[in-house]
Order: structure tokens, then sequence, then C-alpha cells
């Protein structure tokens, strides 16, 4: 294959919509703008929610509330009843996590929550553990290490 021999996927060029080209072509006389107004003037669009100078529905509209959202550390919930397929004596962190299946996609941490029970001895590294959590591990003669 050589350069002069490339060319697009069948089907990924399309015709160009010949504008104003006769009565024939179907775009002919008003080039399939109507009849004059403000859509039919060149650079002449309103912009999503105008209308028509009346006080648009986004402004009628009191503001409630107040969004921190952007500033929130987003955890990913892991329960003892996933760490239970693990096998005694493992050191779980989050790559192993990952590479178990049970985390995807980006997090800011992990936090261990108490919903299941734990009957093997296990370290486990998390930012975060419930109470719960903590203790079922603990009981379990696992130990629950806070990340740094």
């Amino acid at each position: 294959m050589r350069l002069n021999e490339l060319k697009p996927r069948p089907g990924a060029k399309h015709r160009v919509k010949r504008l104003g080209c006769g009565e024939s072509s179907g775009h002919g006389k008003t080039s399939g703008k109507g009849h004059k107004g403000q859509k039919a003037r060149s650079g002449g669009s309103i912009r999503l929610g105008f209308e028509g100078g009346q006080m648009p529905l986004i402004r009628r509209l009191p503001k409630r509330g107040f969004g921190n959202g952007a500033f929130r550390t987003a955890y990913a919930i892991i329960n003892l009843a996933d760490l239970e397929r693990f096998d005694a004596e493992t050191h779980v962190t989050e790559e192993v996590l990952r590479e178990k299946g049970l985390l995807k996609g980006s997090v800011d941490g992990v936090k261990v929550l108490g919903r299941g029970e734990l009957t093997k001895k296990l370290t486990v590294e998390a930012d975060k553990f419930s109470e719960s959590a903590r203790q079922k591990i603990e009981q379990a003669g696992g130990a629950a290490v806070v990340r740094a």
C-alpha cells in the first residue's frame, strides 16, 4: 500500500449540498432557507434559550442551593463480602483490587465498609474504614492499615 492508494472508507464521504444551483436541484432560489426573516439572513441564528426578548425561563426561575461537587473526594466503596474472595494472608491494596476487577475507573481513594462477613486473615490497606469494617477485619486476625 502506498500513499497515493489511500482513500476514505466507503460511506465516509458525503455529497456536498450544492445550494442555489437552479430550481430543479431542489435547493435553488432561497437555498432551503424559506422566505425572509432572521433565520434566512447570513449569520442569523438565535442563541439557545432565547425567547424573543421575553425573560428566558432559566432566568425566571429562582436560583437555589449551592454545589461544592467539584471539590469532593470520590471514594471507591469496597465491602467485606468483596474481600472474602482473597486468599488468607493477602496484602490487599488498591492495585490488587483493580487486578481482581473490584475497582474500575479513576477514584481519589478506597473506603472499606462492613457489609458481609470476613473469615480470613487479611491486611487491608485503604484510605478510610468504617468502624464496623475495622472491627470485623481485626476480629478475623487481620489488620486495617490507613494509607497515608
